[in-house]
Formats: structure tokens, sequence, C-alpha cells
């Protein structure tokens, strides 16, 4: 039997808005449990360092540098790669909100800032990434990084398809009264573009918002690989390039699209009335 190509745990946490050496010392204790379970790589929900509706951010955003090396001791000793979301200041200015992948060297891969900031949470404290999708390529994987929000736009999830992406992951603080996005527009997503999609979020309160839970591993067949309730949980599911070879083989969105009458959908030099009877 060929080894797993990768196995994701995605950890769904109330976590402690403030409280970085909490939410520390948690995001430690879950990279043991996903270790045990043979996970390669563990995935945390948006913002989870400081936690998402925690006011203030700039200070927060300042130890960022100590935190990524922090990170980074927790990778390597748990032979173990880490996505984990946390602010970070721009070098244009502003603050990020960011997910930063390190591997279980604790090097970093990656970092996606969030370009499609929602609401006032986030307007009033984050300055606005620029990159369509931030994609890395993991032990033979191809995954894409969107952050909560971005996922809801069908661009940003098709062009990690066109990019090649085999998975998607979404740190994300969904929250009420939003649950139809966990159920139906996550499984939207991995269908339609037929990639599978991680969709990882918080549980519980921070101040005035609450949280759904609900976090899912959708695959691209759109099978349910993994969800959770509204509760903390650890969730796992392999990742294999090869199912996605084979679905595509039978249709494929990607190889059947017709760009050429899209064109008017973002540039509005190229006009054309549809067409009516």
């Amino acid at each position: 039997m060929s080894p797993v190509p990768l196995r994701i745990a995605c950890f769904q946490d109330v976590g402690t808005p403030g409280d970085i050496s909490a939410n520390l010392t948690a995001l430690a204790d879950a990279a043991s449990q996903a270790r045990s379970a043979g996970a390669h790589l563990l995935i945390t929900s948006e913002m989870f360092l400081t936690g998402y509706d925690c006011g203030a951010i700039d200070d927060l955003a300042r130890r960022s540098p100590s935190l990524v090396a922090e990170i980074a001791d927790i990778a390597r000793s748990y032979d173990l790669a880490l996505l984990v979301g946390m602010p970070v200041p721009l070098d244009d200015g502003g603050t990020g909100n960011c997910a930063v992948l390190v591997n279980e060297h604790g090097e970093v891969l990656a970092r996606r800032t969030k370009s499609h900031l929602y609401g006032s949470i986030d307007r009033s404290r984050f300055t606005e990434g620029h990159e369509p999708v931030t994609l890395v390529d993991f032990r033979g994987v191809k995954i894409a990084i969107l952050i909560c929000y971005e996922i809801e736009f069908p661009e940003n999830a098709r062009m990690a398809a066109l990019a090649g992406a085999d998975l998607i992951v979404v740190p994300t603080a969904n929250m009420a009264p939003y649950e139809a996005i966990n159920e139906h527009l996550i499984w939207t997503r991995a269908w339609e573009n037929q990639v599978f999609v991680a969709y990882i979020n918080h549980c519980g309160r921070e101040r005035s918002t609450q949280y759904v839970g609900r976090s899912s591993i959708i695959g691209p067949d759109g099978t349910q690989l993994a969800l959770a309730g509204t509760q903390p949980a650890l969730l796992t599911a392999d990742i294999d390039p090869h199912l996605i070879t084979r679905i595509r083989a039978d249709f494929g969105y990607i190889s059947d699209r017709r760009p050429e009458m899209y064109t008017s959908l973002t540039d509005p030099a190229v006009h054309k009335e549809p067409h009516t009877l």
C-alpha cells in the first residue's frame, strides 16, 4: 500500500481571546493529538493565536515575529507542519489578517493576507491583501490558502483550482446567523471546482460574536470526509490528488469551461447583451 500523500488535521476550538500564551498551549496540545493521529499538517481557525473578535489588534500584531518563532518550535517538537491564523504587521503599513504556514522543520513556507475584508470587524482593524490566492506545494499536494470571507467569492476558489490546487484550506471565523455557508456553500466550492476543501472554524463565543463551529473537510466528489458540531473538535482526513484526476476523468468543470464567453465579467470594455427571444 502506498503511503498517504497528506493527512490533515483541522482544529476547531473556543480559544481565549487576547491570551496568546493560552492559545499557544492549546495549539501545542492539538499538535500532539494531530501527530498521534498520523497528521502531517495541522490547521487552525482564523486569527486563532489572538482570537478574532478580540478588540484592538495592532499591539498583539507587533508580537508576530516572536510568535512565528514559537509556532516553529511547536512544529519542530511534533514533527508537524502548522497553518496558524494570526495578525501580522504588513511591510507597507497596517496590520494583516494572516495565516502563516510553517513546515515540520519550522521553516516558513507561506503567509496569506486576507484580501476580502468582512464588515467593520475586519475593515476597522486590518489592511487588505492583494493576492487572489496563496499556493504552496507540500508533500506533493498543492495547497491553496484562503481566509474566511474569501471562499464566499466563487472567483477566488476557481482561481485556486485553475492554478492547480488540490486542496483549498480556509481558516475562518464564521458566526451566527450564517450557518448556511457551512452547510451549503463549502460543499458547493468543493464540488464545482472538484478539489478538496477544508473549512476550519471557531466555536463558542467571543465578546458579541457567536461562532457556529461546523468545521468540515469535503472531497472533490462532494463526499463529506469529516464534520464537527458546535463543540471543540479535531478533524482528520487524507488528501490524495489522484482522486481528483479520477473524478475529473468522468467530467471536468475546469476543462469544460468556455472562458471566451466570460470576459465581460471582468472587462467593462467587453460587454455582450444576453440573448433574449
